[in-house]
């Protein structure tokens, strides 16, 4: 999920900006320029730090702002496919639920939440299990794996995160707390509703 890494890029310094405390102005450029960027390799990123320039700056002819090259080390968010991850429901709609992951909103698809039909309350924020009747709601912290990751590198925010809770250990946290006798008695329904078809 978050990593650290050190990156190297080139940063336009304006010729509006030559007057000012250069390592000032590389520092505000750096983090407008980068963060909240999507990088190919790392995901996005959400914070930089300990930058430093490389070398002196060079003006380009017919340009008049200078180019400098920097590193510095990134904060990167990056969802891996497969990764069990905790989130927080954010959002009840028709087709499912939204969760906060990190920076981003992922889906939970209706079909992915519990190994049960379920009805879909979007007024009332809230999706409950048929035969089981598991509640989940807006504010439920849930754990769930990562199934589909596609990240936008041109707007963070058209990025598309699936997630599935139909596995043994995953689910909302209250579900996965809840006294083992009580999961027994889930399991014996489950099995009962195997054995009549």
């Amino acid at each position: 999920m978050y990593t650290s890494v050190k990156l190297t890029d080139t940063v336009r310094v304006p010729p509006e900006r030559f007057g000012e405390d250069l390592d000032v102005v590389v520092k505000d450029i750096v983090q407008k320029t980068f963060e909240g960027v999507i990088r190919k390799n790392h995901g996005l990123i959400v914070a930089v730090s300990d930058i430093n320039m490389l070398g002196d700056g060079v003006v380009i002819h017919g340009d008049g702002g200078m180019y400098q090259k920097v590193e510095f080390e990134a904060l990167a968010f990056n969802p891996l496919l497969q990764e069990v991850i905790d989130a927080i429901v954010c959002e009840i709609v028709e087709f499912g639920a939204f969760c906060h992951i990190g920076p981003f909103d992922a889906l939970i698809h209706m079909s992915q939440i519990m190994n049960d039909y379920v009805n879909v309350d979007a007024e009332n924020e809230r999706i409950v299990g048929k035969e089981n009747k598991k509640v989940l709601k807006v504010g439920d912290p849930v754990r769930a794996r990562v199934v589909a990751v596609s990240l936008n590198e041109l707007s963070a925010r058209e990025s598309k995160i699936g997630l599935t809770m139909r596995q043994p250990t995953l689910g909302a946290h209250e579900w996965l707390s809840e006294p083992e006798d009580k999961k027994k008695e889930t399991k014996k329904k489950e099995g009962r509703k195997k054995g009549k078809k």
